[in-house]
This record gives structure tokens, sequence and C-alpha cells, in this order.
């Protein structure tokens, strides 16, 4: 055997364990750091703590993140809400969704969605959900209209948003509220 030709026997080894290890470095870089930017406590319709709501600060962009417990299994409608307020027993005082662009109601509108309108939230069946969904927007747009001069509520609500109707998606009644204060 020559020497080239033992060479070219070990050179696509070589080469496949160096494009290996290029890639595995690709798949192990960190994504943008997480920062909390607010928090919420979700209450239920009673007033008790049952969960978490966090904007997050990942990158040039924004998050929400929610951890809620007690719901009912299945799809809820959840958005952000103009109004800062959490008044029991209905959440009515959250006023209606955050939509400062004045666009349709839902994530399947023609013309496109608000800026309140999120993806159902989906709760297993022991009652519990969790989720972190992209927010429609730079994270400086995001925190201008979160933090304006009323503050901004996360409703959860008792039925699924259908992703048109006008303008609550149809989701039914509000079953948990928080209000995002800044961190």
């Amino acid at each position: 055997m020559t020497r080239l030709s033992k060479f070219a026997r070990v050179a696509p080894t070589a080469v496949g364990l160096t494009c290996a290890a290029a890639l595995a470095a690709c798949a192990t870089t960190p994504t943008p750091s997480e920062e909390t930017l607010a928090t919420a406590t979700l209450l239920d319709t009673d007033g008790n703590p049952t969960g978490e709501a966090r904007l997050l600060g990942v990158g040039h962009r924004a998050e929400l993140a929610v951890t809620v417990e007690g719901l009912t299994p299945g799809e809820h409608g959840f958005h952000l809400h103009t109004t800062g307020r959490c008044a029991l027993p209905d959440f009515k005082s959250a006023g209606g969704h955050l939509n400062p662009a004045n666009k349709g109601h839902g994530l399947l509108d023609n013309d496109g969605s608000h800026l309140g309108d999120l993806p159902n939230l989906v709760v297993a069946a022991n009652g519990t959900a969790s989720v972190q969904v992209p927010l429609d927007g730079t994270r400086t747009y995001v925190i201008d209209q979160i933090f304006d001069a009323d503050g901004t509520a996360v409703v959860i609500h008792a039925d699924a948003d259908d992703g048109r109707t006008d303008p609550s998606g149809n989701a039914g009644s509000r079953v948990r509220c928080g209000v995002l204060e800044q961190a």
C-alpha cells in the first residue's frame, strides 16, 4: 500500500470527524440569553394565585412564558389585555385585547393579528399548562406598549380562541388574570 492510498483512506474519516465536530458545535451554540423583564401572578376568580406569567427579553425580541394550574383540560384563549387591572370576580377591568396598531382579532385574521393575540393555551388532563410564545414586534416596541400609563394584564379565558371573531375570539369568560409588573 502506498503512502498516498493510505492517506486517501484516512482522509475521508478525518474530514468526516471534523465536519461532525463542527456541526455539533453549531448545535450546542447557546441561543440569546433570556432576561426577565416583568412578572405577573395569575389569579383565579376567587383571588387565589394559580400560576405565573413572565415577560422575557430574548435578544432583540420579547416572549411571554406562562405556567398555570387548576384549569379545565383542553384549549383556552389567552391574551394580553389593555389595562393592568384584575378586579374580581370577572376581570373585565383588564379591558379588551392589547391592540396598538388597530388590527383585526385573531392569529387567523387576513390582515394580521394584534399584539394581544396569542396562540391557545393547551391544558393537560391534570389541569396544568406551560408555554413560551414570541410576541409580535421588537423588544423595544413590545415594552413600550405593555408598560404604557395603565399597564397590561395577561388574561386566560374559559374556552378556546377561534382565531377570527372580533373582538375576543369567542373565548368565553375570563378565568385567570395577572398584571405584568416590571422586574
